[in-house]
């Protein structure tokens, strides 16, 4: 990992695995809307209980938050990881009307929190761009 990786693999890395601790202790209510969201954008999520895909979307938050933590995990496997994950919540946004205004691609009221998923797909992105030019040199 280089030096200029840090300031993102740790402010990324630090809130995704805050995201997930906080929805291990997600209640019925936020678990079903949750859930929601997730299956109206991907409707094969609707056969999966809300409690247990709640559960599986904290387990995997925690861990892409603490591979970005790792500081020995290669930048170029953070960043794909990273781009996947957040490449499935950016499809949620995109698939999803209300989180945008009319005919568009910026956010409403409603999807402002969410759109913030666009920014780790670039910060993924990123670090796959860096670490494809550090292996030329």
């Amino acid at each position: 990992m280089r030096l200029r990786d840090v300031p993102t693999r740790l402010v990324t890395g630090a809130y995704i695995l805050h995201s997930g601790i906080t929805k291990l202790k997600a209640g019925t209510e936020q678990a079903e809307g949750l859930h929601g969201a997730a299956a109206g954008a991907f409707p094969m999520l609707r056969n999966i209980p809300a409690p247990k895909f709640v559960r599986m979307l904290a387990i995997a938050e925690i861990s892409v938050g603490s591979l970005l933590l790792v500081p020995f995990i290669p930048t170029w496997l953070a960043g794909a990881v990273l781009t996947g994950f957040s490449s499935g919540l950016v499809g949620m946004y995109l698939r999803t009307p209300e989180l945008r205004k009319p005919n568009s691609i910026w956010p409403s009221q409603a999807g402002t929190a969410i759109s913030k998923d666009s920014w780790m797909l670039g910060i993924g992105i990123g670090m796959l761009v860096g670490a494809t030019e550090d292996s030329g040199d």
